[in-house]
């Protein structure tokens, strides 16, 4: 039988696509989650590559995957938050939440409800004490963490969407974000030269023809189990991103507890 003591949930997409709202706001409606950050692996600023003359935040080589990875495995045999990552990323502000009051209200009241004794989600957060992790980072499909085994580590994969305008637009009204050094913020033209051709390039797999801002391929998804709005189109409302988000993962925590049934049954099977 499964003995995970985490469902570890990653949530990806361009840089400014919404990753970290959503995770905040998940982990303030799921009981027993904790989120983990791909910035937190950031290695040293001496370490980082430089791409158009500007340095390059934006890329694999910037992120210390080896150690991503442990922090997952961890996760996985502790149901933990690594002891040994100092978290940067909750230093960072984002902003006014997109998503209103009576909407965070009415998630709340499904997922509780879903909780209660009888219901799926009593079995698999309060009976077994499962913990949720969830990780969101700008790479977490791309074909270099895939070469570092990172999605083999999560049990579902979210991926969100967003224009290169609108993720301009996010980024610029950021102040910027601190660091092992200190504080970064973006120098002119760095979206443009770095952030924006990057997302393209590592993610260019997963739509048709490599168009970014295009449709989604629904093959690659389904090979690769990644789970996104693929009909909303780009720059989807966050308040209807949240929704979604909730449904799915209740939905994908449910096969987790379908799957632990059906090995039970197995082994009853065997056993007779």
């Amino acid at each position: 039988m499964d003995d995970r003591k985490a469902f570890i949930v990653g949530i990806s997409g361009a840089s400014s696509s919404g990753k970290t709202t959503l995770a905040r706001l998940l982990r303030d409606v799921f009981p027993n989650t904790f989120v983990l950050h791909e910035d937190d692996f950031y290695r040293p600023e001496t370490e980082l590559p430089y791409k158009e003359g500007l340095l390059d935040w934006d890329c694999a080589e910037a992120i210390n995957i080896p150690d991503m990875k442990r922090a997952l495995e961890h996760i996985r045999a502790h149901g933990t938050f690594p002891p040994f990552v100092d978290s940067k990323e909750d230093q960072n502000s984002i902003g006014a939440c997109p998503v209103s009051d009576a909407a965070i209200s009415a998630a709340k009241v499904k997922v509780s409800s879903w909780l209660q004794p009888g219901q799926p989600g009593h079995a698999i957060l309060h009976a077994s004490n499962l913990r949720i992790c969830l990780l969101d980072g700008f790479l977490l499909y791309s074909p270099q963490l895939e070469s570092g085994r990172i999605p083999l580590l999560l049990d579902a994969k979210l991926f969100l969407l967003v224009s290169k305008a609108r993720a301009t637009q996010r980024r610029q009204r950021r102040d910027g974000y601190v660091t092992l050094e200190g504080f970064w913020a973006d120098p002119p033209g760095y979206v443009e030269k770095v952030v924006w051709p990057n997302y393209a390039a590592a993610h260019a797999g997963l739509f048709v023809d490599g168009d970014v801002e295009g449709r989604l391929d629904g093959g690659v998804l389904r090979e690769k189990g990644i789970l996104a709005q693929v009909d909303a189109g780009l720059d989807v409302d966050m308040e209807v991103t949240f929704k979604w988000a909730v449904d799915i993962l209740m939905r994908e925590l449910e096969g987790v507890l379908g799957k632990k049934e059906g090995e039970g049954k197995g082994e009853g099977e065997r056993e007779r």
